[in-house]
């Protein structure tokens, strides 16, 4: 073989040292991706940062062989690489040079940040920003504490806990909305600051149930849980744990890791019905209604709830809203088929058009609703805040005012909500609109 050219030069003009490029540190090579929705199965990398890279199967064994001659560094650099390009060949039954070695690292794994580039220099730093995904995350618990977490509750995963707690979910439902007035509950819960705190409350401590949840699913299933923090989505607080290690699993472990948070929900249930069957303390029978809101919106397919998981990992598609761009060309526009979709199993491609064309709708049909309701959302909000002010000019209690706040707040998140989702699909249509009239970028030499 010939020996490899540098493709990039150093600050005075003069050719830079060519070096064998190596996985990052602290990437990870998980291998491939299980039931996935692709015709040709993608192989997953873990970043350093946490994220996953997907890719096809020849750039995965060029990794590979990377980072099994990562020995052989400091030696003879056009001998490493003519090392490498040979276990490449052999193994993806194509020869390939030790040029083409270089170009493919240069050209595709470096710019994902998977390795580094043929001159030595660190790939920049790549961080994702899906659509719609969860901001300003703040981890809160390491890794250690979710797999404590995890082997805590992981008993309540075999089968025949599950369908116990499943049974006396629906048990305790029917039981709660059948024999108490949720109607009367709720109105003597709506006049006590402090039985609506306890409301609140409860309800923090279901959604930190939830995630304990995803935790144990992954440690039952043989996974390690990442970290568990909380974040922004949109403009309401949310709590969050990584399981991105369920990718490890199949088809069925990932769905469990997604239902586990709902299922952890229902647990909550069975114990608060336990307690308003010794008690008949009416707040719980209104906490019982809330944890079911919160249950029904996890499910929720049109954003990244469980529900939009649940979907993506029954497909085998991590990211279906990537595809709407390319499904409405199609369908609207009457576009060729896009090259996204062409990578698509049939019943997935079926399955993502469907999606797209009942969420999109969906999505503006929400946007909408929320848009008519502004009016008096700002009315009732002015109308709130000027009664705030006068509790606490005629010395209320603390526990009023911070009810008051309270309330004020969850009347101002949703402006704040569809101000911010109309700010995001207005940035993306006007980059859109700027790269469609300067055209593709030329293709830069990296280091130059």
């Amino acid at each position: 073989m010939g020996t490899p050219t540098t493709a990039s030069v150093d600050g005075a003009g003069a050719p830079a040292a060519l070096t064998l490029p190596r996985l990052v540190d602290g990437a990870e090579l998980l291998g491939e991706f299980k039931n996935s929705g692709y015709r040709e199965a993608p192989q997953l990398v873990r970043l350093p940062n946490g994220q996953l890279v997907r890719l096809p199967p020849l750039l995965y064994i060029v990794v590979k062989a990377l980072q099994e001659h990562r020995g052989l560094a400091d030696g003879d650099v056009a001998h490493a690489l003519d090392r490498v390009a040979g276990t490449v060949s052999e193994e993806a039954g194509a020869r390939l040079t030790a040029e083409q070695i270089v170009y493919l690292a240069d050209r595709k794994l470096a710019p994902l940040g998977v390795t580094t580039y043929s001159d030595g220099t660190e790939p920049t730093s790549v961080k994702a920003d899906p659509f719609l995904a969860l901001k300003w995350r703040v981890a809160v618990f390491p890794e250690s504490f979710t797999w404590f977490v995890g082997g805590v509750f992981g008993w309540l995963f075999r089968p025949v806990v599950l369908a116990l707690m499943l049974a006396a979910f629906v048990a305790g439902e029917a039981w709660m909305l059948t024999t108490g007035s949720v109607a009367d509950a709720l109105a003597a819960t709506i006049l006590n600051p402090v039985s609506i705190l306890l409301v609140m409350g409860l309800g923090v401590a279901s959604v930190a149930f939830h995630e304990f949840g995803h935790a144990s699913a992954c440690r039952y299933g043989g996974v390690r849980p990442g970290v568990m923090g909380c974040g922004i989505y949109l403009v309401w607080p949310a709590f969050y744990t990584d399981i991105t290690e369920s990718y490890r699993l199949g088809r069925g472990g990932r769905l469990r890791a997604d239902l586990a948070g709902v299922y952890f929900n229902a647990i909550f249930i069975v114990g608060l019905a336990l307690a308003y069957h010794q008690t008949g303390f009416e707040p719980l029978l209104v906490t019982v209604l809330y944890v079911n809101m919160q249950m029904f919106q996890q499910l929720l397919p049109t954003l990244r709830f469980d529900g939009y998981y649940i979907m993506s990992d029954l497909i085998g598609i991590p990211d279906l809203f990537k595809y709407i761009g390319p499904i409405l060309r199609r369908t609207l526009l009457r576009r060729p088929r896009d090259a996204q979709l062409d990578d698509l199993k049939r019943w997935p491609q079926i399955f993502v058009t469907l999606w797209v064309l009942t969420v999109v709708p969906v999505l503006i049909f929400q946007i909408g609703l929320i848009l008519s309701q502004v009016p008096d959302l700002v009315a009732k909000d002015w109308w709130m805040m000027r009664r705030l002010a006068s509790e606490a000019a005629h010395g209320a209690g603390v526990l009023e005012l911070v009810t008051s706040g309270l309330q004020i707040v969850l009347l101002v998140l949703p402006l704040a909500g569809v101000a911010l989702i109309l700010y995001g699909v207005g940035r993306g249509l006007v980059r859109w609109a700027v790269r469609y009239v300067q055209g593709p970028a030329p293709e830069s030499t990296p280091g130059v």
